[in-house]
């Protein structure tokens, strides 16, 4: 899977430039992302899905109505619910949003740290990774018909061999099969390729 390699070489990259941690929804459809990626402290991660905080969170609305890169303490969004000044409180005390991609796909990440601003050079680097990991992560606009056969009998519940039996193939041919599938939706188990051709409407 040369993709997923590149992938963990980015994000490893963009660990490394956000010391308190980061946050990458991609490709963002029907209000769920294709994959998410993040680095942020448990705690915080708990508190703000407990809170529904993603519903609220200002730097959210800004990446949906613009593209981009800014800083945190510029982007002159309301904070109505103080979600910004409670992340700081974690440790997120400097912060950029970064969002890419079209409305339909948008994909948007955030990289926080806790001692200064980032300077520009980080942040157009940042910027950098998030687009080349929106790129890298491009859903499929369709898969083989053999490929969906075998996803949409292995959703159901039925297992290999049973699966094959009724495609009229061996179990390796569709162990082949399935594996394809995998490699083209860049999913490590063949649950998650199911889900990810489901929110892909291509099951």
């Amino acid at each position: 899977m040369q993709d997923r390699r590149k992938i963990d070489r980015e994000l490893k990259a963009l660990g490394l430039l956000s010391p308190r941690g980061y946050f990458v929804a991609l490709h963002i459809r029907f209000a769920a992302p294709l994959m998410t990626f993040h680095s942020y402290d448990r705690e915080w991660v708990d508190r703000y899905t407990a809170q529904a905080y993603a519903m609220r969170d200002p730097m959210t609305a800004w990446a949906f109505s613009t593209t981009g890169v800014t800083r945190w303490s510029e982007a002159g969004v309301p904070d109505p619910f103080g979600i910004m000044v409670e992340a700081a409180d974690y440790g997120l005390r400097f912060g950029i949003q970064v969002a890419c991609g079209p409305i339909s796909s948008r994909t948007i990440a955030g990289s926080a740290r806790h001692d200064r601003e980032f300077t520009a050079r980080e942040m157009a680097d940042i910027e950098g990774i998030v687009q080349t990991l929106h790129g890298l992560t491009e859903p499929p606009e369709s898969l083989t018909q053999a490929q969906v056969e075998a996803l949409r009998l292995v959703a159901a519940g039925e297992r290999h061999a049973a699966a094959a039996a009724r495609l009229g193939i061996s179990e390796s041919a569709l162990k082949a099969r399935l594996s394809s599938a995998r490699r083209r939706l860049m999913a490590r188990t063949t649950a998650e390729a199911i889900q990810r051709a489901r929110d892909a409407r291509l099951l």
